[in-house]
């Protein structure tokens, strides 16, 4: 079993990537760091007789360094009680891949793989996280993936998940599951 990270948050060392260090440490994996990448937005162009026009970015090389991976760790921070803006943008740019004739297979090829969600937020992330949750799931299930579990933790302040006890925990049972997955 092979691991891509795919980190959402813009401040080094954040909470977020505090938490899926503890996760994945030990572990091998791939990490990708989205805001050290150029990914424009998406244009939607489903609609229109030439589709979707190439980006002239990095987000094509980002989708051939998942693929290849049987698990995938979405890390995201909860900005404004959702993804980050970075998570985003490159979620959405899988409208273009579906119809992008050079990943014919994007949707089968995703379907096989296993997904988690880890988050930080400072605002009562245990609930209010929630519906972040469920939109990931909803994305999940659109494309088929299996939805593996998630881990929330509290934090605002730099270092702040590391006092958060329950998040630990979950990181380490997270963890485990994964060393039992190789």
């Amino acid at each position: 079993m092979t691991i891509a990270v795919i980190y959402g948050g813009t401040r080094p060392n954040g909470n977020t990537e505090t938490l899926t260090e503890h996760v994945i440490q030990g572990i091998a994996s791939e990490k990708i760091y989205l805001k050290e990448h150029h990914i424009q937005p998406i244009v939607d162009m489903r609609h229109s007789p030439d589709g979707f026009q190439d980006r002239n970015d990095e987000y094509n090389s980002i989708i051939e360094r998942i693929l290849p991976h049987d698990i995938l760790i979405f890390s995201t921070p909860i900005y404004w009680y959702s993804m980050s803006g970075t998570m985003k943008n490159f979620i959405d740019r899988w409208s273009q891949t579906l119809r992008d004739p050079k990943f014919p297979d994007f949707k089968n090829r995703m379907a096989s793989k296993k997904a988690f969600v880890i988050a930080v937020g400072g605002d009562h992330p245990y609930l209010k996280g929630l519906p972040m949750i469920q939109q990931f799931k909803y994305i999940l299930d659109f494309m088929g993936m299996d939805f593996g579990g998630y881990v929330l933790g509290e934090g605002n302040q730099p270092e702040d998940v590391l006092q958060d006890k329950a998040a630990l925990f979950a990181a380490s049972q997270l963890h485990n599951k994964l060393i039992n997955a190789e």
